[in-house]
């Protein structure tokens, strides 16, 4: 491998931030092999122009423009795609995780031979409703993907090459980086690192993205919804009979809208069910995209 570390950065209206996170990771990662990858997830800013003056100052730096916006695990993905370090580190564009600490997650994988190493935080900066959203997407993944009750699901990991190359064989437009890590590989670690106040602009995480995050584990890492589907429909099979034979047995004067609604509503909701999982896969069978390149730069030389 000729690089280390490749440093992959899912860039969003960053134009504040972008130069000097990247000139700080050059400086706090000095002493390794390393590459930076930029990968502008359809910033509505200037994060363009900032992104391609840094091309032209260092030659480890690999610049990727998207054609629109596909969000951050469709960006990382695409990041990952031209990646060629040995461990892959992902670092969000927001400041929240210091350069610094890369170091504490590339020595943990070492230590211990990790596939995947991830960072957790003793006191988080984050918003209640962000980490409202965090604890229930933590807790939906102990369940669903069968991941270790005490491991935090940060968004700033390390990923071995080995790992790396497996997940860029999923071409699922519906991705999720944990989602593919948990099917790859079970031989992760943890390490604590600091966790700072954003640095610029508001937070990108909104309801909206939590409930499609929500789904999209459901949904696209699981069958448990269709499970329980027929579980809801054997139980108001039952439930049916039940007053049915009741009714008949004159032990109940009446028959009639409980039952139908109840049959109705179990009804409705196992076709929505089933409709989330036939449209997600049409989707897919579709050839709808993970992302579309609009441009690319690799740096050639350093100023």
């Amino acid at each position: 491998m000729p690089f280390d570390i490749s440093v992959v950065i899912p860039v969003f209206n960053a134009e504040q931030s972008i130069k000097k996170l990247v000139d700080l990771i050059q400086t706090e990662l000095s002493d390794v092999k390393l590459e930076i990858v930029l990968v502008n997830d359809g910033s509505k800013d200037d994060s363009d122009s900032h992104c391609k003056a840094l091309t032209k100052q260092y030659s480890n730096l690999k610049y990727i423009s998207l054609r629109k916006n596909f969000g951050e695990f469709n960006a990382v993905i695409c990041g990952l795609n031209s990646a060629e370090g040995k461990y892959a580190v992902l670092v969000d564009d927001d400041f929240q995780n210091p350069p610094s600490e890369i170091i504490k997650l590339y020595k943990k994988a070492l230590e211990g031979d990790f596939d995947v190493v991830y960072s957790y935080y003793s006191i988080k900066q984050h918003s209640t409703f962000r980490n409202f959203g965090s604890s229930l997407v933590n807790n939906l993944t102990s369940y669903l993907l069968k991941k270790p009750k005490d491991l935090y699901l940060s968004s700033f990991k390390m990923i071995k090459r080995e790992v790396v190359e497996e997940i860029i064989k999923f071409k699922n437009p519906y991705t999720y980086i944990d989602g593919i890590i948990f099917q790859i590989t079970d031989n992760v670690g943890k390490v604590e690192v600091e966790h700072h106040s954003r640095g610029n602009g508001q937070s990108n995480y909104t309801a909206n993205k939590l409930i499609s995050l929500f789904l999209t584990i459901l949904f696209g890492y699981s069958l448990i919804p269709l499970r329980l589907t027929l579980f809801v429909g054997l139980f108001s099979i039952i439930c049916s009979l039940i007053y049915m034979a009741l009714y008949f047995s004159s032990i109940v004067p009446e028959w009639g809208s409980p039952v139908v609604i109840f049959l109705g509503g179990t009804t409705l909701s196992a076709i929505a069910i089933i409709g989330e999982y036939i449209g997600k896969s049409f989707m897919i069978l579709n050839g709808r995209p993970q992302f579309i390149i609009k441009e690319k730069i690799q740096s050639k030389s350093a100023n």
